[in-house]
């Protein structure tokens, strides 16, 4: 059964990104046009995360990873498919004990934008990425044995940043 574990942050994510982001790159070399590390492991003003590395790999034709999975698998990776979000593969690492999530999307797709947006406002807003830090802390001390709780109790609050980080990034670019 899969837990909610969150840890204090550590610079030791961002080098498991990098080295998970070499053999990325290498599987995904002829459409891979960018690789990002996403989520609260990659935002240190957040101050807490579960420890899974959130990768984000944006591809010209977003039909063509289903032909990467066999590749995928050889590195421990399971294909979950879109899982619930059109025009995404995803992918898991660890089974019960994930260390990382690949969320794969065609160029231009808006999650890309979203993910991008989400990082760059919690990065330029630490007041709000420590208010997200405790939040986590919180939901997981309520949810430890149900990580499904704990993803339902914060996905209203996540909503909100990626409302008030799209319109800081729209803000940005005028």
């Amino acid at each position: 059964m899969r837990k909610t574990e969150i840890e204090p942050w550590t610079e030791n994510w961002q080098e498991l990104y990098r080295q998970e982001a070499a053999q990325l790159r290498s599987i995904f070399a002829d459409e891979l046009p960018e690789i990002y590390h996403i989520g609260s492991t990659s935002v240190p003003q957040i101050g807490f995360a579960k420890p899974i590395i959130d990768i984000l790999i944006t591809v010209k034709d977003i039909a063509k990873v289903d032909g990467y999975n066999g590749q995928m698998d050889l590195i421990g990776y399971t294909s979950r498919g879109e899982r619930g979000i059109a025009g995404r593969r995803y992918f898991t690492k660890g089974g019960d004990h994930r260390t990382h999530h690949v969320h794969i999307y065609g160029a231009g797709n808006i999650n890309i934008e979203y993910h991008l947006s989400f990082k760059e406002f919690l990065i330029h807003h630490p007041e709000e990425a420590k208010a997200y830090g405790e939040l986590k802390l919180l939901l997981a001390g309520q949810s430890p044995d149900n990580v499904h709780a704990y993803q339902d109790g914060k996905e209203a609050y996540c909503a909100g940043l990626v409302k008030k980080a799209m319109q800081w990034a729209s803000a940005k670019k005028d």
